[in-house]
């Protein structure tokens, strides 16, 4: 007997066997189609199923689970402290997580323009930690680089800035097959493109996967659980993908509809979540059953070169944001408060997601500052289009456009004799669309028809 202890965001999905039959879970691969993951402890197979979040699990000698019992409910249980108070212990929590993850250790710290890896940064400085830090960007895409580099420059980092390549994934695929065990698509990890950079940059990575969603709210009001369930359907779903899933499901011959299938689905994980709360509920939501099977499912790629730690992710950081007042958690106010302490020089920087705007006077806009800054954005994707090249925002665009990424496509679709898995007249449905201009609406389509025929090769149900 083996026993297992799952954090409250697992960083890897444990599968454990539940029968004999292999035969593949279509209504799960459904879902996975329309969304992206996998929901609760679904896989490709209905014998096999990943650990629940927050358990001890006892496992017998052929991977049975035998016991399972929860250590840990999300819940909402707000202290009465005030909001400095509440920057304070976030301080010392974080920064001792921190401490405790990477002492002694050359840090690698991936630096985005963004708040979480800047809240990350703030802390290893502090902490005087060695770290050597990196970026990457598309090819002609937003200079994310530079704000990174500037964050790196105000901390003392050692930096490295990288280009993602058009069409690198068919060189990488295979590997990028194994890593992720085709759990998610292709396109959205694009570390994947620089990882054989990583082994040399330090000993542990410092990722700050999920603080935006810990240290964030929707700012909804009040809504009872249907419109919860609506809420996050609109969310969870991709572009397309609900057109998408309905098709595999009739093409399938599977009872009843989709849809109601999905919902259903929603609402019973869902109603797992004892929280009165609208906004902390969404958000215990995403953390029990998005972070650890969508976001968890690329951490492989990084652990492949170095260990991994993750601040957000620690069960101690989970249980702290339940006590804190939903309205301190709101627009990320500890964050930006805590990085105006640590390192003021870092909050004056730009903050990619309120550009041109830093996390001083990003609630004051200046109008004439907003439209120099929108005209001069305008004028560098004229001059790229002058030159006959597209701004890049999205990893598919630069994997699946163009004539040379067709070709690798539908080589790697007919090798895998997809077409035995999912009907030709689904698969040329999306294909033929996003080659024949309707390319952001059947992005997501193709990016799972890619995953699905990997899948199908690997399984041998080709």
């Amino acid at each position: 007997m083996t026993k297992l202890k799952n954090d409250i965001i697992p960083k890897s999905p444990h599968l454990i066997s539940t029968g004999n039959d292999d035969k593949l879970d279509l209504k799960a691969i459904c879902i996975f189609a329309a969304i992206g993951f996998f929901l609760d402890q679904d896989t490709f197979w209905l014998n096999k199923k990943v650990l629940p979040a927050a358990s001890i699990n006892e496992l017998s000698s052929n991977n049975t689970l035998e016991k399972s019992k929860t250590y840990f409910e999300w819940h909402y249980t707000p202290r009465e402290l005030a909001f400095s108070d509440a920057v304070d212990e976030f301080s010392v929590l974080f920064e001792t997580i921190i401490s405790e993850q990477t002492s002694g250790k050359k840090v690698i710290l991936p630096l985005s323009g963004g708040l979480d890896s800047r809240t990350q940064a703030a802390a290893l400085k502090y902490l005087n930690a060695d770290v050597s830090a990196y970026s990457y960007e598309y090819e002609n895409g937003f200079a994310e680089s530079k704000i990174a580099q500037q964050v790196a420059d105000v901390c003392g980092f050692d930096f490295h800035s990288y280009k993602i390549k058009k069409g690198y994934l068919w060189e990488r695929l295979d590997e990028l097959v194994k890593l992720n065990q085709c759990y998610s698509d292709f396109t959205s990890p694009r570390q994947m493109a620089i990882s054989e950079k990583f082994s040399s940059l330090g000993d542990v990575f410092s990722l700050g996967h999920w603080g935006d969603v810990l240290f964030d709210s929707y700012g909804l009001n009040e809504i009872p659980h249907d419109e919860q369930v609506q809420f996050l359907s609109q969310k969870l779903l991709k572009r397309n993908g609900l057109q998408f899933a309905e098709d595999l499901w009739a093409s399938w011959g599977i009872k009843g509809d989709f849809k109601s299938y999905f919902l259903k689905r929603i609402s019973d994980a869902l109603g797992t979540i004892d929280i009165d709360n609208t906004n902390a509920r969404l958000r215990a939501f995403k953390s029990k059953f998005w972070a650890p099977r969508w976001t968890s499912v690329n951490l492989s790629i990084f652990e492949n070169s170095k260990s991994i730690t993750l601040p957000y992710y620690d069960n101690r950081m989970c249980e702290f944001i339940c006590t804190i007042p939903e309205d301190y958690l709101n627009d990320r106010k500890i964050q930006i408060e805590y990085i105006k302490r640590r390192n003021p020089e870092l909050a004056k920087l730009m903050w990619q997601d309120k550009r041109p705007y830093n996390l001083y006077n990003y609630r004051a806009p200046n109008s004439l500052k907003t439209i120099r800054y929108k005209i001069s954005n305008k004028l560098n994707r004229g001059i790229l289009r002058l030159t006959g090249q597209k701004y890049i925002q999205r990893n598919w665009e630069l994997q699946f456009l163009g004539e040379a990424n067709n070709a690798e496509l539908r080589d790697v679709l007919l090798e895998s004799k997809l077409s035995k898995f999912i009907s030709k007249p689904v698969i040329d449905k999306y294909l033929n669309g996003f080659y024949s201009g309707e390319e952001l609406k059947n992005a997501h389509p193709l990016n799972m028809l890619l995953v699905l025929a990997k899948f199908n090769q690997t399984q041998n149900h080709g």
